[in-house]
């Protein structure tokens, strides 16, 4: 069975830094789309970074310039470094993936970590 598995984050200065790791494990033949959201308490949840595989790296503007987001296809894993932390960064961080099983090498399916909170602190 495929599952992400979150880690990382905790509680950060404001301009300090945490990075927030995801595994995909299970019988994977391909993950296509990569991203990281957020849930702030009372918001929606919001797109902070995405990669497509192979293509390049698309960030929300409330980001740019402070996260960097990478994957690694070899490990299945996807990473979120933060850098420069605002308080309102503050939320509960999930990953996310559109992975191509090897039991069903036909279909994509849409995929969720169990989510990691990130607190910054002012």
């Amino acid at each position: 069975q495929v599952q992400l598995v979150e880690s990382g984050g905790g509680l950060a200065q404001s301009g300090g830094s945490l990075s927030l790791s995801c595994a995909a494990s299970g019988s994977i033949l391909r993950i296509n789309r990569m991203d990281w959201y957020r849930q702030a308490p009372g918001k929606q949840r919001e797109l902070v970074a995405s990669i497509p595989n192979g293509g390049s790296t698309n960030y929300a503007d409330s980001v740019k310039g402070r996260f960097t987001m990478s994957r690694d296809n070899a490990k299945n894993t996807m990473y979120l470094q933060m850098n420069s932390l605002k308080p309102e960064d503050t939320a509960v961080y999930y990953c996310h993936a559109n992975i191509v099983p090897a039991s069903a090498a036909r279909y994509e399916f849409s995929y969720w970590g169990q989510g990691t909170q990130v607190t910054v602190s002012s």
